[in-house]
């Protein structure tokens, strides 16, 4: 896969928090255009500063980060929010909404931030009706407000909102933990579709591991970060000693 077709490309990326102390570590990775990846690991492996970093909310210590080609950390801070919101759509655990606006309104937001050119500002109550019909949504959810929708309900808005701009790159954080299992499979199913009609390439993090079985690769990034792979081997090092101790 070459650098400049991946979809994502890390090289020698670290990020510390404060600068003695690197909490994310990772040589080299890749995502392909249209490839979806279920990311898990253990609590503290790195999952949400991994987001935030190939969302530019947070920008390398070292090493690099480049979507479709676009090195994330040459851009200004305006210039990575454009990107984010013109190339990048994000569905959060608790989705995000602005509870006292209408659906509508919430996903008009993300055309919004993506400084959405005149004519696709025409466009966007055909797209928006288009994804919420595509969701299984009544058609008179656009002007519903937030606050009067089911969680199931809002977790389709917060979709719709996220693909509104066609993003060529989906970041989804946990966001089946307020289902049950049916509605979780509902979902997920869902999900793909969406991801496979628009091509979209997906990072889906989760610490649900039957939810890896929609997907044909997995990366557990407790392994993946040598942080946390080091800090696991070490754990498991001393336990060792303390069974022998004990034994």
């Amino acid at each position: 896969m070459s650098f400049m077709t991946a979809a994502i490309a890390i090289n020698s990326l670290s990020y510390a928090y404060q600068t003695d102390k690197s909490i994310l570590s990772i040589p080299q990775w890749s995502l392909g255009q249209g490839e979806r990846v279920f990311l898990y690991g253990d609590s503290g492996s790195g999952k949400t500063t991994l987001l935030n970093l190939l969302c530019g909310i947070l920008v390398p210590t070292n090493g690099s980060i480049a979507l479709f080609g676009e090195a994330l950390a040459t851009m200004t801070n305006r210039q990575r929010d454009t990107f984010r919101a013109q190339h990048i759509g994000v569905v959060f655990q608790q989705f995000n909404l602005i509870p006292y606006l209408t659906v509508f309104k919430n996903i008009q937001l993300a055309a919004y931030f993506a400084r959405a050119s005149r004519a696709q500002t025409q466009q966007l109550l055909s797209r928006a009706q288009s994804l919420i019909d595509t969701l299984g949504l009544p058609k008179d959810v656009l002007h519903k407000r937030v606050n009067q929708l089911s969680v199931g309900q809002q977790q389709r808005v917060a979709i719709a909102r996220a693909l509104i701009n066609q993003p060529k790159l989906l970041l989804v954080d946990e966001p089946t933990s307020a289902l049950d299992a049916s509605a979780r499979d509902a979902f997920m199913q869902l999900l793909m579709h969406m991801c496979e009609a628009e091509q979209t390439s997906l990072i889906f993090v989760s610490h649900d591991a039957a939810l890896g079985e929609y997907f044909e690769r997995k990366v557990d990034l407790t392994q993946l970060n040598e942080v946390s792979a080091h800090l696991a081997q070490s754990t498991s090092q001393q336990i060792d000693s303390c069974s022998e101790v004990t034994s």
